[in-house]
């Protein structure tokens, strides 16, 4: 069975590049494409697509808003954010709002696939640049600043190999781990992300 995917972009060019290249993937069919906020609220929940793509800036409202009431809506499909803006602020703002995932559109087109792939069953994807401050962050430490929960030393082994550009299953490869094991690893960074980043504190920590 197909993944079923929604597009919600708001930019045509990329739209029409990202259609095409969703079209030429056998396991993936492109069920929506949804060029700003109030289109999408409309029409993809009756569709629930097992992925959501999400741009931060659209034309009516913010992709993280939009993010937050979709997961009410569809609490099961999942939500990769898609976007040129790796500033930590907006990546914690995109996770907490329950994104699975944050990827660059300077990322080459098969990595959104991947991460489409990975997404679906259970992974955690992001790209080099964003695992990169991820990793900033739990390293940052200010005197009188709330920090996250630390990570453990196989969980900064994970985040690091992410940096430097290594898939889920690459990585498991690389530290001798099942998959499952590896998706596992990034989703209790999420979630220790998730402890301690309400977006004031996040704000406030990261500032």
């Amino acid at each position: 069975m197909k993944t079923t995917v929604a597009l919600i972009e708001d930019n045509a060019g990329i739209c029409e590049e990202l259609e095409q290249f969703l079209a030429e993937a056998a396991d993936i069919s492109c069920v929506a494409i949804c060029r700003n906020l109030q289109t999408a609220l409309r029409q993809v929940p009756p569709l629930a697509p097992d992925v959501i793509i999400m741009d931060i800036h659209l034309p009516d409202g913010s992709g993280i808003a939009g993010t937050s009431r979709l997961k009410e809506l569809l609490p099961e499909t999942q939500i990769v954010m898609y976007t040129i803006h790796e500033d930590a602020e907006q990546i914690f703002q995109a996770l907490e709002a329950g994104a699975s995932g944050y990827l660059l559109k300077s990322a080459e087109p098969a990595e959104l696939l991947r991460a489409i792939r990975e997404v679906r069953h259970g992974g955690v994807p992001m790209t080099g640049e964003v695992a990169r401050k991820v990793i900033q962050s739990f390293r940052r430490t200010r005197s009188g600043r709330p920090t996250a929960d630390p990570l453990t030393k196989r969980e900064e082994e994970v985040l690091d190999l992410l940096a430097k550009g290594f898939s889920s299953s690459e990585i498991g490869q690389q530290l001798t781990i099942g998959l499952e094991t590896v998706n596992s690893h990034l989703k209790h960074i999420y979630g220790k992300l998730h402890v301690r980043s309400r977006t004031e504190a996040v704000i406030k920590y990261l500032g």
